[in-house]
């Protein structure tokens, strides 16, 4: 027997259909819209729970449904993640991305990061983001974990909550 047959399996998610119920969801809130769009399933990305429901929207007026600083993406994602969540099952995250916005945003977000954590530690100074979402200050601070000479904290309260770039002192 080779030692690959030896180790055991992680314990695999057995799909519920609730995927497929949120991409159907998703469509019909979109045509009620008006919005010209495809809704396509896809698997959760590397840094993503395999429990996780990732939709992503392409089409001529994807760009409409992303919104000013995806505020509208943002919104469908809730109101499906509420659909999908409702009733006494267990959680399950949900993702809504167009034309790729999100993945996009979140290397920028990471990249700015990364140059304020540069400044920060040049100036000796504590640098403070704008008010931003859970998933922002997330990026930020998995941009910033290994980043030598820095360290990252969240300070507010709900829609308030910022992140603080905080130069180590030696």
């Amino acid at each position: 027997m080779s030692e690959e047959n030896n180790e055991q399996e992680p314990a695999s998610f057995v799909e519920d259909g609730r995927t497929d119920q949120a991409a159907d969801f998703l469509r019909d809130v979109l045509h009620s819209m008006g919005m010209r769009c495809q809704v396509h399933i896809e698997e959760p990305g590397e840094n993503d729970d395999i429990s996780d429901i990732c939709l992503q929207i392409e089409g001529p007026d994807a760009g409409r449904v992303i919104g000013k600083r995806g505020q509208t993406l943002a919104a469908l994602q809730y109101v499906v993640y509420r659909f999908v969540n409702r009733g006494g099952q267990l959680k399950r995250h949900v993702l809504v991305d167009a034309e790729g916005y999100t993945a996009r945003r979140e290397d920028n977000l990471a990249a700015m990061a990364e140059r304020l954590g540069q400044q920060a530690i040049a100036d000796n100074k504590i640098i403070t983001f704008e008010p931003m979402s859970p998933r922002d200050r997330r990026v930020v601070h998995l941009a910033l974990a290994k980043f030598a000479g820095v360290t990252t904290q969240s300070q507010g309260e709900g829609s308030e909550r910022r992140v603080q770039i905080i130069p180590v002192r030696r």
